[in-house]
């Protein structure tokens, strides 16, 4: 078990020194060697967990999932779990080098071997999913196309965290997403249901009746 636990630890280390000189620089910026000074491993170790610069980064890419893990929402799927989704997101992006570094990586796909973009579907799969059960509940608008508007979501969470990033460092981020929901929510939802919603993601209270 412990030496287990070395391995593993060892395999965390390598991925957060990879993933701050993604966050850094970028694929083709980021090379091997400056990522190991960074781990203090040796290449030894490095090529024990991942075969290649572009298996650490596939590696990162997935990071980005781990946001699902702190929905609550998604045993009953819906337009909450999407907010609360693109809010984790942007706190995320604030605050976790991994997730800014998957972030990165999947924008930079073209620096790939293998390209990211199946990340972007996995997303908007996802979101798909989530608006059709929002749909079936009443609270979107039955001539929405569910997976144009995940496409849209998707698309416009993508470009506001890349304007925040140039602008504010993204210390903006939440209020901006915040501001994408508050101008979608109308559009979408029925309107003795938009009470239910926040823009910023928080939790409503007891909802009046629909």
């Amino acid at each position: 078990m412990a030496r287990q636990e070395r391995a593993e630890q060892t395999r965390k280390t390598i991925l957060e020194a990879a993933a701050s000189r993604f966050d850094a620089v970028g694929f083709l910026g980021a090379s091997l060697s400056d990522i190991l000074s960074e781990a203090g491993v040796t290449k030894g170790a490095l090529y024990f967990h991942f075969k290649s610069k572009e298996d650490l980064a596939d590696a990162l890419v997935q990071e980005q999932f781990s946001v699902l893990e702190a929905l609550p929402a998604l045993d009953t799927p819906g337009l909450r779990t999407v907010i609360d989704w693109s809010q984790d997101m942007a706190q995320g992006l604030q605050s976790d080098v991994r997730v800014r570094a998957s972030i990165r990586l999947v924008i930079e796909q073209g620096s790939f071997v293998t390209p990211a973009s199946n990340a972007y579907k996995q997303w908007i799969d996802m979101i798909h999913g989530c608006l059709l059960a929002a749909k079936a509940a009443g609270d979107v608008r039955k001539e929405v196309n569910a997976h144009d508007l995940a496409q849209l979501v998707v698309s416009s969470f993508t470009g506001i965290q890349l304007s925040s990033q140039v602008l504010t460092g993204r210390t903006d981020l939440q209020e901006r997403v915040a501001f994408m929901w508050s101008v979608l929510l109308p559009a979408i939802v029925p309107p003795r249901r938009l009470h239910k919603f926040d823009p910023a993601g928080a939790p409503a209270e007891t909802a009046a009746p629909a």
